[in-house]
């Protein structure tokens, strides 16, 4: 999406993404961390989620003004 709105999941060459945040979200147990992770990186909400075991993580690619952000989510069990 160009202009000053967020975009979808587009594929990008590496040297096209400006900038790489890597974010890990951490929490108790069962208050939601996947499901907002996954809201925001496949715009999907399940209602029969399972919890995490270990860690997983999601990308997500959007395009804000002119720049092209690349975010690597990582999702925890919960238990740190």
């Amino acid at each position: 999406m160009n202009g000053g709105g967020v975009g979808n999941e587009e594929e990008y060459a590496p040297e096209k993404i400006d900038y790489v945040f890597k974010v890990v979200v951490i929490g108790d147990s069962a208050v939601g961390k996947s499901q907002i992770l996954s809201r925001f990186a496949k715009n999907e909400f399940c209602l029969d989620s399972k919890s995490t075991i270990g860690v997983e993580f999601q990308t997500r690619t959007v395009t804000i003004k002119t720049k092209v952000i690349k975010a690597q989510i990582w999702d925890t069990a919960g238990q740190e």
